[in-house]
């Protein structure tokens, strides 16, 4: 479901796990690393500088003890990064859930904008 099938309001989903929470700011920085092929080319796409996308990948790294970006370094040709089948799982599993919440939260949401308006 869309966010626009949403009446009003959105729902933002974070997952808080015993090794750290997983949101969509880190999610969305997996999706820009595939689509851009590179985690500094991500990191601008989203406005954030290459320290703060490498310490989100990093994070996400400890997080589920194995790499979620397979990173290549630079050199005369560029570097390149690309997501793991861990990463890409991870991303999977997080808009299924997303996905599911967003399904269950609107009649949910519809009754809370009718207060909130009323």
């Amino acid at each position: 479901m869309s966010r626009e099938a949403i009446p009003a309001g959105q729902l933002s989903l974070r997952i808080d796990l015993p090794s750290g929470r997983i949101g969509p700011g880190k999610i969305n920085l997996l999706e820009a690393i595939e689509r851009e092929g590179s985690i500094s080319a991500a990191g601008r796409a989203l406005g954030m500088s290459y320290k703060r996308a490498w310490d989100l990948v990093d994070a996400l790294n400890k997080q589920l003890g194995t790499p979620v970006v397979a990173a290549s370094p630079g050199g005369a040709r560029g570097g390149g990064a690309t997501l793991t089948e861990a990463g890409r799982g991870l991303v999977a599993d997080y808009r299924a859930i997303e996905r599911a919440a967003r399904r269950a939260a609107v009649p949910g949401l519809a009754a809370l904008m009718r207060r909130v308006r009323g």
